[in-house]
């Protein structure tokens, strides 16, 4: 028991030491070379896989019934959109250079839906779980919609017409997102047991995250590797994840605090599916922006980490 607690509690840090380590190992083992390409292209199919089925089994936990919209979500959901297509715009109407991955960065950062073990924490610090759930499910939907709308313009393909680029994008984006959710509630009303069965064994959510986690941070290791990005602006991309995780969470809890739900809207704009942040990097964008993902997944934690130490101690003092 001793051992598992230790892997929970340092799930983060071992994934992405995983990630990481495990790249290099593979890459300089001879016999192995030819398998390069094939192990990236694997990667590839088995990350979306992996995110639908985290997605599926934490949607077997909502009840439809129980779902509340608050006025706060539309705010949210305003600033996410907003600020996501704003930099868009910018990235197309001035000549950024190598400083156009950072607007790209930003843009991950600012529309990545709310993370999947978002309601957990909410929990633990006292939240309202029913409100943050409602939101993951709001924000999947503005991001399948505004990721296929924009991407094409911003990484245009000249063998295909933005219409055509933008299908494709929706194809992939849209039933990763949503389709979960369609499944979750299917099986909930068709096959009550079935369902059962995926709601008493959420920990294996968990444990597709760390896969995803070390899989994801392989790519990213990859990314920069690869990459003729200046280290210069690699590091920028860093302190973006920062700032906009910082950012985004101090808006979440100031709005969320007018409605007397700072807990819940804190955590959803500020807690991040983060391995869908760098899938979305490396798949749409200038593959160096899965960096931003894999850091703001350190900066997200540090940051709850923080806010459970103070909500505990705050309870001690009653």
């Amino acid at each position: 028991m001793k051992i598992i607690n230790f892997l929970r509690n340092w799930t983060l840090i071992i994934a992405i030491l995983a990630g990481v380590f495990g790249y290099f190992i593979y890459v300089n083992i001879p016999f192995l070379d030819g398998t390069h390409e094939f192990a990236y292209n694997a990667i590839k199919i088995t990350q979306p896989i992996l995110i639908f089925s985290m997605l599926f089994l934490t949607f077997c936990k909502v009840n439809p019934k129980r779902l509340r919209f608050c006025r706060w979500h539309l705010w949210l959901l305003l600033f996410q959109a907003l600020s996501f297509s704003l930099l868009a715009g910018l990235f197309l109407l001035l000549p950024l250079g190598n400083h156009g991955v950072l607007i790209e960065g930003a843009m991950i950062c600012l529309i990545c839906p709310t993370a999947t073990a978002g309601a957990v924490i909410t929990k633990k610090l006292g939240g309202n779980v029913t409100h943050i759930t409602t939101y993951t499910i709001l924000i999947n939907l503005v991001t399948a919609i505004l990721i296929p709308a924009f991407v094409p313009l911003i990484h245009p393909e000249s063998s295909m017409s933005l219409f055509t680029s933008a299908t494709l994008i929706l194809g992939k984006v849209f039933p990763l997102l949503l389709f979960p959710l369609l499944l979750a509630f299917l099986v909930r009303y068709l096959f009550p047991k079935l369902h059962l069965l995926f709601y008493r064994n959420q920990e294996v959510a968990f444990y597709l995250w760390a896969v995803a986690l070390a899989l994801a941070m392989a790519i990213t290791t990859r990314s920069i590797v690869h990459t003729k990005v200046p280290i210069s602006t690699q590091l920028w991309l860093v302190v973006v994840s920062l700032v906009c995780c910082v950012l985004q969470f101090y808006l979440g809890r100031k709005v969320g605090f007018n409605y007397h739900d700072k807990v819940a809207a804190g955590q959803s704009l500020g807690q991040k599916n983060t391995v869908l942040a760098i899938w979305m990097g490396y798949t749409f964008f200038s593959p160096i922006t899965s960096l931003v993902g894999g850091f703001y997944s350190i900066w997200h934690n540090v940051i709850n980490t923080m806010q459970l130490y103070e909500y505990r101690k705050k309870k001690e003092k009653g």
